[in-house]
This record gives structure tokens, C-alpha cells and sequence, in this order.
């Protein structure tokens, strides 16, 4: 129990220290690719850290998996680098009864990871994209900030207002260059105002100058105007088509098509590749001196990169009707797992090759023997 007691404290240590490592990276990932977001315009400036919560929370799982992964083979391989697995093994334990601790260990997490990437996951991508439709969804000359310019929803244009600060809806110095309908327009009033009409922004412009010129063509039509009227844009509907990660797993199970079961495979697979991690990571664990420390976690992080690889191609196999949602669960994860355990196995048991033939020798002369007795 005392030898147990200190496994479990060292893997605590081991796996507090490398999520924190971990999470550190990742948050800081997120953080650049949702500023770029916001800097094109997809996500309001002021959600930036919202978006970026959400983001990370939906990671979670993934994090603690690896976490664990890494925790696990670090502190086998210190063991072994120490020789305090021949404490175990002289008691009379073999590698295999190190399941036990390990497990005692990682249940939590893995009923974390589970609860996680069932509920949390859909959950967090909701909400994340819940923020970026509504940001979306305003009008073309609500995303314009002053001083900067601007391209509509449409792409088709591109809006420059300095906004006046003392009168709602009201700007100076407008500038508006479109491309439609086969000609180039450039707008420019010392003056607009916003006004809706049914599902149409108008502005209103004031005093200004219209340069019209068709493609293709050099002719240069010049107009001046007290008062102009121009579409800003339509107000954006609401989109009625959910992605399948942001839907709940309910949603899921009710509504089978191949994308919800793809889906649902990747959100199952991350639980289960949780619970082979633990068993692959007492097969792997080991010390080679010549390869060093960093040997052993490059061929760790090798094979979560390919595991968790494969989930992602299995979910698009699935949602393309490539592959069988159960055929694919099975084989993958209980493919992985049979491996894993044939691997431990041969370390606790201690098969080789050369022993295999031995053996096999053995027997032949014991068998030859009998003969030439009878």
C-alpha cells in the first residue's frame, strides 16, 4: 500500500506539472489565432477573451488525455531509470500488476475526459459560435470602426466612415468604392445617416461626389449630389444549419445521419483512447540509455499525434459513408487496445524471440528423447 500510496503521489505531481505546461501552450495558440479572428473581423474585439475560454474549455479533453499520457510513461520511465522497479518486481509483482495503481490514478480523469467531450465539448463550441453568428449578423456599417476601412458581408464593397460621436447613426466624411453589376463606384459625402428600411440599411449621404465607371471601359461618369441614397446592405439572417461538434449528444443519438456519427464517434473515441492510453502507457514505459530522456517522449508524443490522427480521419470516413460507425470504434480502439495488451504481455512475461526458439529446441530434444527411450 505504502509503495502504491507513492506512485499515485508521483503521478499526481507528474500530471499537475505537465497540464499546466500544456495548457500554457495551448491557451496561448488560441489566443493569437482569435486575435487574427478579430482583427478580420469574425469576432467582436471586446469577446475576444470569451471566445478564447470557450475554445479552451472545448480542448480540455484532449489536454488531460495527453497530460495523463505523458504523466504516466515520465514516471514509469524515472522508475526504471532508478531501478525502484526492481523493488516491484523482487516482491514478486510483475509489470502487469501495475494496472491496479495506475487505474486507482486515473479514473477521475478519465471520468472527467468523458463527461468532458460528451457534454462539455458541444456546449463550449455553442456558445463560441453563438458569439461569432451574432457579431456577424450586424449590419455592414455597424462593423465599421472609425478611421478604418471596411468590406461588407457581401465583399462586393468597402465602407470608410469617420463616425461623428455626437449624434447616433451619423458619420462625416463617408467614403464608399463598390464593384456590381459590371461597374466600379466611388462614393464620397461629407456626411451620412443610417436608416432602415424593411430589411435594408440605407445611408443617406449628404453633399458629395459619385465617380461611376463601367469594366472594361475608360469612359468616367462624374455626378454631384446635395442628397444620395445607397444600399449598405441587407440585415443578415439567421443561419438554420447547426454544426454537428456544436450539437448535443442527444441531438446526436436522435438524428443518426453519417455527420452526427461521425461526430459521435470522435466525442465516444476520446473516451476510450483515454482508457488504452493508460494500458499503452505501462507498455511503453522504459529506459534506453543511449537514446536519452527526450527518446522515450518523442516516441510518447509520436503515438498520440497518430492515435488521435486516426480519430479525426475515422470521423471523416464516417461522415462520407467510408467507413461503419461500429466497425470503425471497434477497430480502432479495440485494435489499439489488443496491441497494447499483447505488448504488455511480452514485458510481463518476458518473450522473445530468442527464448521463443529456445524453448521450441526444448522441446523437440525432450520429445526426440522419449522417442529414442521407447
Amino acid at each position: 500500500m505504502l509503495f502504491q500510496s507513492s506512485i499515485r503521489k508521483e503521478l499526481a505531481r507528474s500530471f499537475g506539472a505537465t497540464l499546466v505546461v500544456l495548457m500554457t501552450i495551448v491557451i496561448t495558440i488560441i489566443l493569437i489565432r482569435t486575435l487574427g479572428q478579430a482583427s478580420r473581423g469574425s469576432v467582436n474585439p471586446q469577446d475576444v477573451m470569451m471566445v478564447m475560454g470557450y475554445s479552451a474549455l472545448g480542448r480540455l479533453p484532449i489536454i488531460l488525455t495527453l497530460s495523463l499520457f505523458v504523466a504516466m510513461v515520465s514516471t514509469l520511465s524515472r522508475m526504471y531509470r532508478d531501478s525502484e522497479m526492481v523493488v516491484w518486481f523482487v516482491s514478486g509483482r510483475g509489470l502487469a500488476f501495475f494496472l491496479v495503481p495506475l487505474f486507482r490514478f486515473a479514473w477521475p480523469v478519465l471520468l472527467v475526459i468523458t463527461l468532458m467531450s460528451i457534454f462539455v465539448w458541444p456546449w463550449s463550441n455553442q456558445q463560441a459560435q453563438d458569439m461569432k453568428d451574432r457579431y456577424e449578423q450586424r449590419g455592414d456599417l455597424e462593423r465599421v470602426s472609425p478611421g478604418q476601412f471596411q468590406e461588407s458581408s457581401s465583399g462586393n464593397r468597402v465602407f470608410f466612415i469617420d463616425r461623428d460621436v455626437t449624434q447616433e447613426k451619423a458619420s462625416n466624411n463617408v467614403f464608399i468604392a463598390s464593384t456590381e453589376k459590371g461597374k466600379n463606384s466611388v462614393t464620397t459625402a461629407s456626411s451620412g445617416r443610417i436608416q432602415t428600411v424593411g430589411n435594408a440599411q440605407m445611408l443617406l449621404l449628404d453633399n458629395g461626389q459619385r465617380l461611376e465607371s463601367e469594366i472594361g471601359r475608360s469612359a468616367l461618369k462624374i455626378t454631384e449630389f446635395a442628397e444620395y441614397g445607397s444600399r449598405a446592405g441587407d440585415s443578415p439572417l439567421i443561419n438554420g444549419t447547426t454544426p454537428e461538434k456544436s450539437k448535443s449528444t442527444r441531438e446526436l443519438l436522435r438524428s443518426p445521419t453519417p455527420g452526427n456519427r461521425g461526430e459521435l464517434a470522435w466525442r465516444l473515441g476520446m473516451a476510450l483512447a483515454a482508457i488504452n492510453f493508460v494500458v499503452i502507457a505501462l507498455a511503453l514505459a522504459s529506459v534506453n540509455p543511449r537514446a536519452g530522456r527526450s527518446g522515450n517522449l518523442i516516441f510518447v508524443l509520436f503515438t498520440f499525434v497518430v492515435y488521435h490522427n486516426l480519430l479525426n480521419l475515422g470521423q471523416s470516413w464516417i461522415t462520407v459513408g467510408a467507413a461503419n460507425f461500429a466497425g470503425f470504434v471497434l477497430a480502432l480502439h479495440g485494435g489499439a487496445l489488443l496491441v497494447a495488451l499483447g505488448w504488455l504481455s511480452k514485458r510481463h512475461l518476458n518473450w522473445t524471440i530468442k527464448g521463443a526458439v529456445s524453448r521450441q529446441r526444448k522441446l523437440h530434444a525432450h520429445r526426440q528423447a522419449g522417442k529414442v527411450a521407447v
